[in-house]
C-alpha cells in the first residue's frame, strides 16, 4: 500500500486515484489519493481492532467501489491476505473458498447494485458462513439504504470506521510474503487458490500497466473488469495505483441503461485507455454502430482486449467503429497465474505492425516456447503447439494455497523445466504468437474460466442423474457456452422438469454464468475400456464434426457414437 498510496500522497495528495462510475449513469464519485489513504487506514485499523493480524485471510465479497478497493489495500497494509470472491458467485461457491483458505472474516455490502437491480450480498454471505467455523466477524458496509438482518458476528463497517484512526503504520513485509489469494477454475472440480506475493506481483502489474497501454501521467485508465477477477486486481487496483494513475471503477453493465453505456462513460470521464472483454464487444456489436457513434470518443488513445482470444469480427469492430481506426488495439494474453500481461502487441518499436486478433509479442522477460506431444521444443515459424514459458518472471504465482503438489502437477509436470499455460498457440511466419484456446477440459464463458468438471460435479448431485459430461462449444456472444450430456435413471419421466432443476443446481452451486445452454439426454456416454469419458468425441458432435471422429478404437463400445449423433440431430431439429 505504501507504493500504491503513501508515495503519491506525499507528492500529489489531491490527484484523483479512483473514479467510481456507479450503476446509475452520471453519478460518478471522484476519490483522491489522500482520501483513499484515509479510507484504507480507517478500514485497516477497524480490522485490527477485531483481531485481524498479519497472515490472516480475509474474504471480500463486494461489488466494485472505492470501499472494496480500500478493503483490499487495508488487508495489504496490515499484512493480512485478501481473497476477493466475485459478487456473482453463489453462497456455496463463497463458502467453499472461505473454508479452503481458512478466512477469519468477510467484508461485504448489505446489497449490491448492478444493471438497475439490487443483489442480495449480505444474505448470500449469511447463507455461506453458516458452514464456516473459521469466520469470526462479518463486516457489513451499506451500498443501499435498505436494512438487512444483522447477527452476533456482524459489524456495521462504516460506523466502526468513523471511530477509527486515519493513520495506520504499514506492516513490514518480506518480498515473498503473500499479498493475496485468488481462486480460479482447474480441470478437476475444486477451484484452486492461486497465491501471489508482494514485490514481484506489484512490480509486474505496474510495469505491464505502464508499457502495454503506454500509460502517461494524467491519463484516465478505464478497465471495466470486476475486482473479483485477476484483471480487476492487476489493472483496476494494483497496477494503476502503483503508477500513480487515475483508475475507473465500473459498477454497471455494458447495456444498462442502454447499449451506449461504455461510450457515454468514455465521453463523460474522458477515458484515455479502455480495457474490456471480447464477450462485451460481441454483445454490443449486435446492437449496431449508432450506439457508439452517438458519443464523443476522441479522448481514447488505446483500446485493450482481455479474458479470451478475440475473434476477427469483434477486433475489426472495436478498432474501426469504437477506435475510429486511430487507436492502438492491444489484444492481451495472460492468466490468473501469470499475475499480469505476458503477450501483447505493445510494447514494441515505434510504428511496428499490429496484426488483428493476435497477442503477438512477449513482454520483457517472458520467453514463450511451443512444445510438441513428445515434450520437445518446436523450432522455427509457422508452427503450432502447447504454449509454455521457459523462465520465471516476477508476476508468476508461487503456489496453490494448501496444495503445492497440485501446483507442480498442474503447471510444471507436463513439460518438465517449463511452465505449461494450458493453452495452445500458433507462431506465425514472422514469429508472432496467436493463442488458439485451451488444451484441457476448461471452457471460457464470457471471459470466465470454468472447469467442465465443476459443472459436472454440480449436476451429479441430482438423484435422477447418475452420469454427466459437459463440453464447450462456440457461442456467438459468450465465446464459448456449456453443452451438457446427461444419462438419466431408467424410469425417469418429466425430462424437462429435470433439466430445469439441473440449471437451478448449477446456478446455486457455482454461479448463473455456469448454467449450460443445452442439456441433451443420452442413453450412455462414450467411455474408454478403463471408464474414462471421451469428451473429445462429444466436442466433435456439438461442433458438427461427427463425420471426422478420429480414433474410436479405445471406446468400450464404438456403437455409442452413432447413438449420440442421432440424439444430437433429433435435439437440434426440436430446437429449431
Amino acid at each position: 500500500t505504501v507504493n500504491c498510496l503513501d508515495q503519491h500522497v506525499e507528492k500529489s495528495p489531491n490527484k484523483v486515484a479512483l473514479i467510481w462510475e456507479r450503476d446509475e449513469p452520471g453519478t460518478a464519485v471522484h476519490v483522491t489519493y489522500r482520501e483513499l489513504l484515509d479510507l484504507t487506514c480507517c478500514l485497516a485499523n477497524t480490522l485490527k481492532k477485531y483481531g485481524i493480524q498479519k497472515g490472516d485471510r480475509v474474504a471480500i465479497y463486494m461489488s466494485v467501489s472505492p470501499l472494496s478497493v480500500a478493503a483490499m489495500l487495508a488487508c495489504a497494509r496490515i499484512g493480512a491476505v485478501h481473497t476477493v470472491v466475485f459478487a456473482g458467485f453463489s453462497a456455496e461457491s463463497l463458502a467453499g473458498r472461505i473454508m479452503d483458505s481458512g478466512c477469519k472474516a468477510v467484508i461485504t455490502y448489505n446489497q449490491g447494485v448492478r444493471g438497475g437491480r439490487t443483489i442480495e450480498l449480505k444474505a448470500t454471505v449469511d447463507e455461506a458462513v453458516k458452514n464456516c467455523p473459521s469466520i469470526k466477524h462479518v463486516f457489513v458496509a451499506q451500498r443501499t439504504d435498505n436494512k438487512v438482518q444483522m447477527g452476533d458476528r456482524d459489524i456495521p463497517l462504516e460506523e466502526e470506521m468513523t471511530k477509527a484512526d486515519s493513520v495506520c503504520p504499514p506492516e513490514s513485509m518480506d518480498s515473498e510474503d503473500t499479498l493475496f489469494m485468488l481462486y480460479t477454475s482447474g480441470s478437476t472440480g475444486k477451484p484452486k487458490g492461486i497465491i501471489h506475493t508482494q514485490a514481484g506481483y506489484l512490480l509486474y502489474a505496474a510495469l505491464t500497466h505502464k508499457y502495454v497501454f503506454d500509460y502517461q501521467q494524467g491519463d484516465v485508465f478505464g478497465c471495466v473488469a470486476d475486482i473479483g477477477w485477476i484483471t480487476g486486481h492487476s489493472y483496476v487496483v494494483y497496477g494503476p495505483l502503483c503508477n500513480g494513475g487515475t483508475s475507473v471503477l465500473f459498477e454497471s453493465t455494458p447495456v444498462y441503461p442502454d447499449p451506449g453505456r461504455y461510450w457515454e462513460v468514455v465521453q463523460r470521464l474522458k477515458i484515455n485507455q479502455f480495457y474490456g472483454a471480447p464477450t462485451a464487444i460481441r454483445l454490443l456489436l449486435n446492437y449496431g454502430e449508432e450506439w457508439v457513434k452517438k458519443y464523443d470518443r476522441s479522448s481514447l488513445k488505446v483500446l485493450g482486449s482481455v479474458g479470451e482470444p478475440i475473434n476477427r469480427e469483434a477486433w475489426q469492430w472495436f478498432y474501426q467503429v469504437v477506435g475510429e481506426g486511430r487507436c492502438t488495439l492491444v489484444d492481451t494474453w495472460w492468466q490468473t497465474e501469470t499475475g499480469g500481461i505476458c503477450i501483447a502487441p505493445w510494447p514494441s518499436e515505434e510504428k511496428a505492425e499490429i496484426v488483428p486478433a493476435m497477442a503477438m509479442r512477449p513482454f520483457f522477460g517472458i520467453v514463450p516456447v511451443l512444445m510438441d506431444e513428445n515434450g520437445k521444443v518446436i523450432e522455427g515459424n509457422d508452427v503450432s503447439g502447447a504454449l509454455c514459458i521457459a523462465q520465471p518472471w516476477p508476476g508468476m504465482a508461487r503456489t496453490i494455497h494448501g496444495d503445492h503438489q497440485r501446483f507442480i502437477d498442474a503447471y510444471f509436470k507436463a513439460y518438465p523445466g517449463y511452465y505449461f499455460t494450458g493453452d495452445g498457440a500458433y507462431r506465425s511466419q514472422k514469429g508472432y504468437y496467436q493463442i488458439t484456446g485451451r488444451m484441457d477440459d476448461i471452457i471460457n464463458i464470457s471471459g470466465h474460466r470454468l472447469g467442465t468438471a465443476e459443472i459436472e460435479d454440480a449436476m451429479a448431485d441430482h438423484p435422477e442423474v447418475p452420469e454427466t459430461a459437459v463440453v464447450g462449444y462456440p457461442h456467438k456472444i459468450k465465446g464459448e457456452g456449456a453443452f451438457a450430456f446427461i444419462v438419466l435413471k431408467e424410469q425417469t419421466a418429466h425430462v424437462d422438469h429435470i433439466k430445469e432443476e439441473l440449471k437451478t443446481i448449477v446456478a446455486s452451486k457455482i454461479a448463473k454464468y455456469a448454467v449450460p445452454d443445452h442439456i441433451l439426454v443420452v442413453k450412455r456416454l462414450p467411455k474408454t475400456r478403463s471408464g474414462k469419458i471421451m469428451r473429445r468425441l462429444l466436442r466433435k458432435v456439438v461442433t458438427e464434426q461427427s463425420s471426422n471422429m478420429g480414433d474410436v478404437t479405445t471406446l468400450d463400445d464404438p456403437r455409442v457414437v452413432k447413438e449420440i449423433v442421432d440424439a444430437y440431430q433429433k435435439y437440434k431439429k426440436s430446437c429449431s
